[in-house]
């Protein structure tokens, strides 16, 4: 039904886009915030239309979807609100003094849009990590042009939102070429998107293959080019022993819902449980296992994430050192995702690294440790996350700083005693970590400042006041708060 974005067509996507970028860059902050409201109001016009072409494409329940839906118009307007504030700019003047031997410079810094970003839509998040989320508006706040890559799995969705997008852009009488809209299946689509020479940044979310073979084809190019790439991450949650003692059931409660919210299906899934093997994490173990077994199987986003949900299960619970714990007991039909729990030691995980595999679904392996010190060597043999959990008591912590910090070492977001699955949509959110879960792990995709991703600092030395940028005009027209001789500030020079 969609066909396939030729070369021909992605080379004239990105020679519109690169006309538009000197346009749209010099578009005041308000202007982009304009912008980005538009499209929000765009998205809800369209209705009930979207959701039954997502839930159709998605297999995702009407609730879950008006849910995003409402997000990803909050991420439109409150990243507006952002760019309009420009905070994020990191605007710095340091005055002249020309009395200094040498004399010292008049030097000033902001951030400058990095041009045309080129956004591949999400499978789990048709709104809200897609055509019309995050990555397109933190770009479209920086005051870059936006290509994107339809998700294959949500093909119609995403000619909707793009539709919306495309009505607010000439609403706003932005310029032609600031968003396109393409479709493709083939790695050779996203490669030649990847590698064309205007093409200046880009924003993934999906599997740790898929995105590290962008980064990939992003470093062999002639001119190396950032690529913004959440990936993979098993979310690693360490049950503590004091805070066992008096919790393990609730625990389990709590947990077993997180595990199989969504089906599974959440970058935040919580996938490995690591504990003290005693008679309070059994206590635990055999709650959850009670809780899985009386878990519906639910349809999956589509048959691909099932079909490898379906091979991964298999071959962890194949594993020689994996045993079951408890199978979801309802008869599942083809496509849904069957909820399971298994468990290994602490030395067969630290043995094994294909024990630290995401299993994208609705699983997680319990990792029982002999004492805390093997807790402490499996959290140094994980590899980089998007979030870590300790599930706590006070006295826990201030018996295992050196587990604390090796768990710091691993994740960009530590969470005590609750659930990494749930993204709140705020300044403080990281959502990002080191290597493999994220490219980089200095940025993150939710919350404003993930529109520092697509811009790069320049500095202004000995310019006339008249010539500046508003932003970093003495008499500061915007209204910028800006670090002036060291000093944070809003009033002009």
């Amino acid at each position: 039904m969609y066909k396939e974005a030729t070369i021909q067509e992605i080379d004239n996507a990105l020679q519109q886009a690169w006309k538009a970028f000197h346009v749209y860059r010099n578009c005041s902050l308000k202007q982009r915030a304009e912008l980005m409201r538009a499209i929000a109001n765009e998205i809800e016009a369209l209705g009930d239309e979207l959701l039954i072409t997502a839930g159709r494409e998605t297999n995702l329940p009407e609730a879950r979807l008006r849910n995003e839906r409402a997000r990803t118009m909050f991420q439109l307007t409150s990243y507006a609100e952002a760019c309009e504030k420009g905070d994020w700019l990191e605007a710095r003047i340091d005055t002249a003094i020309p009395d200094k031997n040498p004399p010292k410079p008049d030097i000033r810094k902001m951030l400058v849009p990095l041009g045309p970003v080129v956004v591949f839509g999400a499978a789990n998040f048709p709104f809200a990590y897609s055509t019309a989320g995050g990555d397109t508006a933190s770009a479209f706040a920086a005051g870059c042009p936006v290509i994107v890559k339809a998700h294959p799995a949500h093909p119609g969705t995403s000619e909707l939102m793009a539709g919306a997008i495309l009505k607010a852009v000439a609403e706003c009488n932005m310029p032609d070429g600031i968003f396109t809209h393409l479709h493709g299946v083939s790695f050779e689509v996203g490669k030649a998107l990847l590698e064309h020479p205007y093409t200046r940044a880009v924003g993934f979310t999906g599997s740790y293959i898929g995105g590290k073979q962008l980064f990939d084809w992003a470093n062999q190019r002639k001119e190396p080019i950032p690529v913004f790439a959440e990936m993979s991450s098993i979310n690693p949650v360490f049950l503590l022993p004091e805070k066992m003692k008096t919790a393990a059931a609730d625990m389990a409660k709590l947990y077993a819902g997180s595990i199989t919210l969504g089906v599974g299906q959440f970058c935040t899934n919580p996938g490995l449980l690591i504990g003290i093997d005693n008679a309070d994490l059994k206590k635990f173990i055999e709650t959850l296992g009670e809780e899985i077994k009386k878990t519906l199987p639910a349809p999956m986003l589509h048959t691909g994430v099932y079909k490898n949900y379906t091979e991964k299960r298999k071959t962890s619970l194949a594993h020689p050192e994996v045993d079951t714990v408890a199978v979801a007991e309802a008869v599942a039909a083809e496509g849904k995702g069957i909820a399971t729990i298994a468990t290994a030691t602490g030395a067969a995980f630290i043995n094994n690294p294909v024990l630290h595999q995401e299993v994208f679904g609705p699983f997680s392996l319990i990792i029982r440790c002999k004492d805390k010190n093997e807790m402490l060597e499996v959290a140094k043999h994980m590899e980089g996350q998007l979030t870590a959990t300790l599930m706590a008591a006070d006295d826990d912590i201030k018996n295992n700083e050196e587990l604390v910090e090796a768990v710091k070492n691993i994740c960009g977001r530590i969470i005590l005693n609750g659930v990494p699955t749930g993204v709140e949509v705020c300044l403080s959110m990281q959502h990002g970590g080191p290597f493999p879960s994220t490219t980089d792990s200095r940025f993150g995709s939710v919350g404003a400042d993930a529109i520092k991703r697509f811009a790069r600092p320049v500095a202004f030395q000995n310019w006339p006041d008249s010539l500046l940028p508003d932003e970093l005009k003495n008499e500061n027209p915007l209204r910028l708060w800006r670090t002036v001789n060291n000093e944070l500030v809003k009033a002009p020079l």
